[in-house]
């Protein structure tokens, strides 16, 4: 009774530790990107960069995403500052990412938040995240 209990165990946990590896696989053999803003402003130079990278990189080309902190993060609940910014970074395959942890320190309401606009946890942790995985970074 113990073996079995121990081998199911041992196998659940292959399973798990497996898929988590998938998961945070990245292709190396293109270029991604990692911008972090703390103005709304800025997405504007930010999903022009992106599209030339596309244009110029072609096949090379990987993910672009740029995550949004600090004190103007609120910005992002207003339709009238971010309704031509969701737009134009979804035709670039920018994705936009929200700071939670920004989000919680200013008290944005959350369910005002664009669909389109994912969240993480912590956006400083989730760049360094990405940088480990090969991103290129740039902090704005």
């Amino acid at each position: 009774m113990k073996t079995y209990i121990f081998s199911s165990v041992l196998f659940i946990m292959t399973l798990f530790a497996h898929t988590d590896i998938q998961a945070q696989q990245v292709d190396s053999s293109k270029n991604n990107y990692v911008v972090l803003t703390k103005k709304i402003p800025q997405l504007q130079p930010i999903i022009l960069t992106a599209q030339a990278l596309k244009a110029e990189e072609g096949n090379d080309f990987g993910q672009f995403k740029v995550i949004i902190c600090g004190r103007n993060i609120g910005d992002i609940t207003n339709p009238e500052k971010m309704k031509n910014f969701i737009g134009e970074a979804e035709k670039a395959g920018v994705e936009l990412i929200a700071c939670g942890f920004s989000m919680n320190k200013f008290k944005v309401d959350k369910s005002k938040i664009p669909n389109k606009i994912n969240t993480v946890e912590n956006g400083i942790l989730h760049n360094f995240q990405l940088q480990k995985q090969g991103y290129k970074s740039l902090s704005l």
